[in-house]
């Protein structure tokens, strides 16, 4: 009788244990899916964030360049400066990712609105088109992530 006993203990454990593991198998994919989207929507912040400091930076190198020949290679390179951990390049008006045409980056000078026609301003413009080119391409991740990434900043010129 005490044989019977301990039989259909270790039966009971051996069908627990297949239980846990197809538990364990079903649950592990949305696990999985859950966490690389939450490590690729954190990049895609922190790449949204290089971008509006990329704008941002632009901008204030062309205002304070010394010459007017000066502001625009110097909007650029300090674009350029702000997106290098990326991988991300402006080179003229286009924004280039491991050589591959990712967006566009403008730098443009005119005069400020609502202000005297010898006020000029700087307004740098990037526009990068995350959905056709993420930074991390998780399948499925794509779906709550934004199709493009665009930041203008506008400096008075000094």
């Amino acid at each position: 009788m005490r044989r019977c006993v301990a039989r259909g203990h270790a039966r009971r454990r051996r069908d627990a244990r297949g239980a846990a593991a197809v538990e364990f198998a079903l649950i592990m994919p949305i696990l999985l899916i859950l966490v690389f989207g939450i490590i690729s929507y954190g990049y895609m912040l922190s790449f949204r964030q290089a971008i509006s400091q990329g704008a941002a930076e632009g901008a204030r190198a062309a205002a304070v360049a010394q010459r007017t020949a000066d502001q625009v290679p110097d909007a650029r390179s300090a674009m350029n400066e702000a997106l290098a951990s990326y991988d991300v390049e402006c080179a003229g008006t286009t924004l280039t990712r491991d050589g591959e045409n990712v967006g566009t980056c403008t730098v443009g000078v005119a005069t400020c609105q609502g202000e005297a026609a010898t006020v000029q301003c700087v307004t740098v413009t990037i526009d990068y088109n995350y959905d056709d080119n993420p930074l991390l391409p998780v399948p499925g991740v794509g779906l709550v992530l934004p199709d493009r990434l665009r930041y203008s900043a506008v400096a008075r010129v000094s």
